[in-house]
């Protein structure tokens, strides 16, 4: 296939082409004895010391500023940049110049990965930089990278900020925006702090089928597929939560599981179709329980990225020291719009919300209806980590009934800086009981509520078998990251977020 190569393109292809002709490999094959980096160097180097004068450093050349036999370069690794002092007679002490005359002058280009061995010092302007006694070529680039510019009032210029260009071509935007990485490392160690915490309770980390015959465990819209050795549809799952109290009914005291699901909906700054989520399920614990273990361990979580329970995250700063607000979620709709709902039949709801101009699309049940109303009147309202309490029966169909309180079942959500974070329930274990919910959903789903869950009866023979008393949670990862980092989109923390195809 032919490509459409620009001038600078053409331009680093001939250089290439010269680098081989000199006998310089552009993309060699052997390992690099990598000794340090730049953030490194940069935090222990102090002038007149004996250190770092044997260092070995590879990355690629971001700039160069050319003087005659001696040049100026910075190189970037993957902990930031470092001045280089490229002398022509220390990199070429013997009588061919080639090196520095017409490699590193004329056919390395910016983009390029080098590795420099030299030693550290302190410039006459006292710039910290390496003087380079040797140089070398790790790999060409053959597309030149976007040249991004601060001048000397500190402005910058020419920033890659687009985010079609930003989340489509990700490589890109983590070399000319840096800051990008540290959000990615923030996001990992988001995942160790989580692993420690529950490691650290004994809990069993497992892995559960992401091609599943039946799909479950939340409301959502599946992605199917087809396995053509067994002729038989499958679905990519939406949630791992039945497969995991599966694994309680077994025996396991505690599972979790860091869970790739798809869901087949609409994509936002806050949706995406394919996204990470925590379920953990404990036995012999309640909704009570876990709400403390989440303030617990998200407290944790905010005081291991950012030393503190205080974070900002755009114009609000959110503090998530224990204990966290609660309210029910009649509690909060009474709160926030002075009406209390929770006496009301399908028709008072639907005559309620019509008031209140929440759209109800005739589809929806009863509790779908209080849902609608919660997400307009309070979801947006709820800044700081908030547990919302004790949801209708009809949107619940996994959890355990309230109980004390006709018609509610034991389920909260954290909700925090206006957007869900968090899942959990007293997990239903009554076989009984769940195949009529089961069965409440087939009805819905008849009505024309796409999301409504199917039947499982491999889950129903497992809890027929007996599932202790259990409580479930599940985190959105990406949700949470999104806060944790301080981000506005959740394409802002996914390395490949879903797009449309390229024009």
């Amino acid at each position: 296939m032919a490509q459409n190569l620009s001038e600078q393109e053409l331009v680093r292809r001939e250089n290439m082409q010269k680098l081989i002709e000199m006998g310089i490999n552009p993309y060699p094959a052997e390992s690099v004895e990598i000794n340090t980096t730049a953030d490194e160097i940069r935090s222990n180097f102090a002038d007149g010391e004996s250190t770092y004068q044997d260092v070995c450093i590879a990355g690629r050349l971001m700039s160069r500023r050319i003087m005659g036999k001696a040049s100026f370069a910075e190189l970037m690794d993957s902990s930031g940049r470092i001045q280089l002092y490229v002398s022509r007679d220390e990199i070429c002490p013997d009588e061919n110049k080639d090196l520095y005359n017409t490699a590193f002058k004329k056919l390395f280009d910016l983009g390029d990965f080098i590795m420099v061995k030299g030693e550290a010092f302190f410039t006459q302007k006292n710039e910290l930089s390496i003087r380079v006694k040797e140089l070398k070529m790790l790999s060409k680039s053959l597309k030149p990278l976007p040249i991004v510019k601060t001048d000397a009032e500190g402005e910058t210029h020419d920033a890659v900020t687009d985010p079609e260009l930003r989340y489509r071509q990700r490589y890109v935007d983590l070399v000319v925006n840096p800051e990008v990485r540290e959000t990615f490392r923030q996001r990992t160690k988001m995942y160790n702090t989580i692993r420690e915490f529950l490691n650290e309770k004994e809990y069993l980390e497992v892995e559960t089928p992401i091609l599943q015959p039946l799909y479950g465990g939340a409301a959502a819209r599946p992605f199917t597929t087809h396995h053509n050795t067994l002729d038989m549809k499958l679905y990519l799952r939406i949630a791992n939560e039945l497969y995991l109290k599966r694994l309680i009914v077994g025996g396991f005291d505690g599972v979790y599981e860091f869970s790739k699901d798809f869901r087949n909906e609409g994509m936002s700054r806050f949706h995406n179709p394919e996204f990470t989520q925590i379920e953990l399920y404990v036995a012999y614990k309640d909704y009570n329980w876990m709400m403390e273990l989440v303030e617990e361990m998200v407290e944790k979580i905010a005081i291991a990225l950012h030393g503190k329970t205080e974070i900002q995250v755009g114009e609000n700063l959110i503090n998530f020291k224990r204990p966290w607000k609660r309210y029910t979620m009649f509690e909060a709709i009474e709160h926030f719009t002075g009406i209390d709902i929770s006496t009301m039949d399908e028709a008072a709801l639907r005559e309620t919300a019509q008031s209140m101009n929440v759209h109800i699309d005739k589809t929806l049940g009863k509790g779908k209806i209080i849902d609608e109303i919660f997400g307009e009147k309070c979801e947006g309202q709820l800044i700081q980590p908030t547990f919302i309490t004790d949801y209708p029966v009809e949107m619940s169909p996994l959890a355990k009934k309230h109980r004390s309180k006709e018609g509610l079942v034991e389920r909260f959500e954290a909700i925090c800086n206006a957007k869900e974070i968090c899942n959990a329930f007293t997990e239903l274990n009554d076989p009984i009981d769940q195949r009529q919910r089961f069965e409440d959903q087939l009805v819905l789903g008849k009505r024309g509520d796409e999301e409504a869950m199917v039947l499982d009866e491999d889950f129903l023979r497992a809890l027929e078998y007996g599932m202790p008393p259990t409580v479930g949670l599940g985190i959105g990862m990406d949700r949470l990251a999104m806060i944790m980092t301080n981000s506005n989109s959740i394409q802002d923390v996914l390395f490949f977020p879903q797009m449309k195809p390229e024009k």
